[in-house]
Order: structure tokens, then sequence, then C-alpha cells
């Protein structure tokens, strides 16, 4: 009888030639649990996903409580329910002034895919400006985002009148002109390597989109909800974007995001057609049940407060190897650089056979990911960083001779 790794292989559709293939039975908090019973502190959570850990005893609570109420009932839009109103209340009330509504979504992509459609329907232009080593999806109108030609080369022709610009390059603004609709940007730059935006450049950016009439869309997907030590990376500044996409962390680790702007904005999609974008699931209750109550454990709670002291900790352990040429960091959303390229590989597999999981980046190929749950403990971040030094000892060795 075949397994199940090898029925995983054959029947369930891949996205590289080298997954993981870690065999999950469960997972609890910072750690997942193997079929065999082997323990891992996930230092990845799903690429920013599980900011709460895994099974939050209050988001899963809310989760069955909403489940045993209704799921879908109709279309999103259609239907007055509670979780969707519940979140964007609390949601808004953390945000500027300017965010007045929320439009729910499945995926970040979709929510890329929506910004770019109100962007062109509410300026009659078709330019859009993003930045390089960006990345903000992979359905077809974010893939013509990416700047790596490699990446989406295979897919074209995909959308025209996408314009490229150095992340945190002033002068390269020049290029946002009266043609361009919007431009969308990380405020740290995930995929690259975690390259924070610089408040000169971001403020920058804010006042050229306003000249030209472009909106200014932030895509906070991956940075949103904790993960740099503010509900939101752009509120390290107070620069406001006419739009904000938010997802990943957002529902607790169930499928939700969003597009968040003024009602103004908003109401671009409602007429003229009507129905000028629609999502089944996006809203779905059970995600933003979870949503909601993600958010109130996050506001109510001092994990926020504590990510700042989480990322010096894991700074200061890991900078200290020989190994190791660079830490950079936004909050507990991290890149570690080691000294050669080739350390790469051994520090992520030594680190899993010894129990850790960390990433890679799409677009950085120089370092290795760490984003860890925001409630892991100092004695969880301690045990991990034990055993990524002793990873790195182990790349070390590899190349002594």
């Amino acid at each position: 009888m075949a397994s199940i790794r090898d029925l995983y292989l054959s029947k369930v559709g891949q996205t590289s030639d080298l997954p993981m293939l870690l065999e999950v039975d469960r997972a609890e908090g910072v750690h997942i649990y193997d079929r065999s019973g082997k323990r891992y502190i996930d230092m990845n959570s799903g690429i920013s996903v599980s900011s709460l850990g895994h099974c939050h005893p209050i988001v899963t609570k809310a989760i069955i409580n909403q489940v045993s109420s209704y799921t879908h009932t109709m279309v999103y839009g259609e239907h007055i329910q509670a979780p969707q109103v519940s979140f964007a209340t609390q949601l808004l009330e953390e945000l500027d002034e300017h965010f007045e509504s929320v439009y729910y979504l499945s995926a970040g992509t979709e929510a890329t895919e929506l910004a770019m459609k109100i962007a062109k329907k509410l300026t009659g232009k078709y330019e859009i400006v993003a930045c390089r080593d960006a990345y903000h999806g992979s359905t077809q109108g974010a893939e013509a985002l990416r700047s790596d030609y490699d990446y989406k080369s295979g897919y074209l022709p995909l959308l025209p009148g996408i314009k490229h610009i150095d992340f945190n390059n002033v002068e390269e603004l020049s290029a946002i002109s009266c043609r361009t609709a919007c431009v969308i940007c990380e405020v740290v730059q995930g995929e690259a390597g975690v390259i924070q935006g610089q408040e000169d450049y971001l403020r920058a950016l804010r006042n050229k989109c306003t000249d030209v009439g472009a909106l200014l869309i932030f895509d906070e997907i991956q940075s949103g909800f904790g993960r740099t030590g503010r509900l939101f990376a752009h509120q390290h500044f107070g620069i406001i974007p006419d739009v904000l996409l938010i997802g990943k962390a957002m529902g607790g680790g169930m499928p939700i995001s969003g597009v968040v702007s003024s009602k103004k904005i908003m109401e671009t999609i409602v007429r003229d057609p009507a129905l000028g974008h629609i999502s089944t699931f996006g809203g779905h209750p059970v995600s933003c049940a979870a949503a909601n109550a993600s958010l109130k454990v996050l506001l109510d709670t001092s994990i926020i407060d504590k990510v700042k002291e989480k990322e010096a900790y894991i700074l200061n352990r890991l900078i200290a190897h020989p190994i190791i040429k660079e830490v950079r960091s936004a909050g507990l959303m991290m890149a570690v650089e080691p000294t050669r390229r080739k350390y790469l590989k051994h520090i992520v597999s030594k680190a899993f056979e010894l129990g850790v999981i960390i990433d890679w980046f799409l677009f950085n190929n120089r370092s290795f990911r760490l984003a860890p749950p925001l409630i892991i403990s100092m004695e969880e971040l301690s045990d991990a960083c034990d055993i990524l030094l002793e990873a790195m000892d182990y790349a070390q060795g590899k190349y002594s001779n």
C-alpha cells in the first residue's frame, strides 16, 4: 500500500521539485509534530501567518462557535454577517481615520488584484508602478508586478503598463507621473530579504503620489498584525497610504485577506458597472470569526509590545556567530545572511534535522528567513537559537579544511 508521502507526491499538485516533506500530525503553540512524534520549533509561521502560533485556544474557540452557527450563506456582500462587521469595526478603530471600509477576500494576491482594479477605474489610467524585488502574489495581475523576469517569463504576456523602480531610491520616484494610476509598495520588502522602507523615501513617495494624482497602495500582507512591533509597519512612520492590503496573519491561521481604504475609494467598484468585484469566499464567516478573535488577542495583550525585545534577543545571539555577516530585521520579520552563500543549505537542512523550521526567500539567495510566532517565549527562543547556532557550527565545519 502506498505511503501518505507517496500519495502526496503523486496526487497533490506541487510548487517545486524539492518540497520539505514534513508529514504534519498536529501543531500547537510554536511547535509542529510529525507523524513519528518528533517536535519542531516553527520559526517560520507558515511565512508569517501563524503569528499567534498554532491552534491558539481563543481563536480555536471562535472558529468552533462560528461553525456551530453558520458557515457560508451567500457570496460576500449580500448577507449581513456579524463576524464581518465585528472585525471591520475593531480593525478600523486601530487605523488612521482615512480608513473607513474593509473589503474581504480570501488570499493576499486577491487583495492586490482588487487594489489594481480600483486604481485603474478610479483614476482612468492604467500605468502601475511597483518596486523591484517586491512580491505581491502569483495571480496574473500580481505576477505582472514582479521585476524578476525568470519567474514570470513562462506566463507572458501579462498586464501592460507596469513600470519598476528601485525601493528606497528617492531619485527613481521621477518615474511616477500624471500617467500613473497607482504605486504598489511594501513597507518592508519581504522576499527581497527583509529590506525596511526608509522614512524619507516613504514620505517622498507619499508626496509624489499626491502631487500626480496616483493612489499609494501599501502592501502589508506580510508585515501586518504585529509582525514589526506595531499593528502595521506604516504606523512606525505615520505615513498613510490611500489603500492598505492585509492578509496572512489576519485570520489566525484561517484564509482571509482584505483591502482597506476610504468609503469613497471603496465605492469605486459598487456601480458603473455594479458588481465591479466579487469574491465567493471573501469574508467567510468562519475566517472572519477567527480574524476577529486573533485581532482581539493582539490588542488585549502585550504580545506586540514584546516583539522588539524578542527581535533584539535573536539578533544578538545569531550575529555573534563568526559565519554570520548580517541580520536584517523589522521586528520578528528577519533575514540572516551568512558570510558565504554555500553555508545556507547546510544551516537550513541541519536546523530542520535538529528540530527547527526556517525558510528561504524568493528573491534573496544569500539569506534565510526567520518569522517565529509572536507568542514565542524567551525560553523557546533560547532553545531555537541554540539549535540555529549548532547548525551554523555544522555549516562552518563543512568548509573548515
